[in-house]
Formats: C-alpha cells, sequence, structure tokens
C-alpha cells in the first residue's frame, strides 16, 4: 500500500508529466510534432495537470492537518540543502494557487493573449514546484535511514 507522502510524490510527479505533455502539444512537439500545435491535447494535458495538482493539494492539506509534520531526519548540510530546496519550494507553491487561477480563468474566457503572457512565467514556476515536491519527499522519505 501506498503511503500517504508517496502518494503525493506520485501526484506531484504525475502533474509534472502533465505540464511537459500540455506545453509540448502546444507547441507541436513530442507526440504532436507531425500534426503541429494541438490545442485540445493542450487542454486535456493541462486540465490533468490541474486535477492531480487539486487532489495533491486537498490530500496533502488533510494529511499535514491531522498528523501534523515530519522533522528532517538529521543536520548539517544535508539539512541545509533540503531547507535550500524546501524553503522556495513552499514560497512559490503558495504563489501558484492564485497564478494558476488566473492562468486557467484567462483560458476559460477566452483571452488567450493573457493566458500565453501569465502561463509563459506560471508553467515553468508550476514545473519547479511539482519537481521539487518529489525532490522534497525523496529526501526527506526516501532517504532516511530505515526506522527513522
Amino acid at each position: 500500500m501506498l503511503s500517504r507522502p508517496a502518494l503525493h510524490a506520485l501526484l506531484n510527479s504525475g502533474s509534472a508529466v502533465m505540464l511537459v505533455l500540455g506545453w509540448l502539444a502546444i507547441k507541436g512537439r513530442g507526440p504532436w510534432a507531425a500534426t503541429g500545435p494541438s490545442k485540445g491535447a493542450h487542454k486535456r494535458c493541462m486540465v490533468g495537470a490541474l486535477a492531480l495538482s487539486a487532489v495533491f493539494l486537498g490530500s496533502y492539506l488533510h494529511y499535514h492537518y491531522t498528523t501534523g509534520h515530519r522533522e528532517f531526519w538529521t543536520d548539517g548540510w544535508l539539512y541545509g540543502l533540503y531547507l535550500a530546496v524546501l524553503v522556495p519550494h513552499v514560497i512559490l507553491a503558495a504563489a501558484m494557487v492564485p497564478a494558476i487561477a488566473v492562468v486557467v480563468t484567462a483560458a476559460l474566457r477566452g483571452r488567450f493573449d493573457r493566458h500565453r503572457r501569465v502561463a509563459r512565467w506560471t508553467l515553468p514556476v508550476w514545473l519547479y514546484v511539482s519537481v521539487t515536491g518529489v525532490i522534497v519527499y525523496w529526501m526527506l522519505y526516501a532517504m532516511a535511514p530505515p526506522g527513522v
């Protein structure tokens, strides 16, 4: 059975994959290279990324509300590295919630000029947050010695 933190890492991984596929679709690259940009594939991938991120956020908040947080298992340079990944991850994750809302709202309203303008910086930050979420999980749980 998958632990809740492992599920969170899986959801973040899935979101990252969907973000990259959505970007490839709108650029007409990857599986869509032969047909050019695919708005339909882009939309499906981005809705998938949004859904995975929303499920992650709900599950993550519920998990930490009911169980608290886990302390990092060591100190020294590794703890410093952990904090160097964790702190920008948390700050940018909080900033992504309203930014993603702006991007999605613009797309739903057909304001694709605004959608593109905001998505140009939202996409890489959202991708960074998804990937660093997996790295935080890995450092906090997978790297920990057995029994910690």
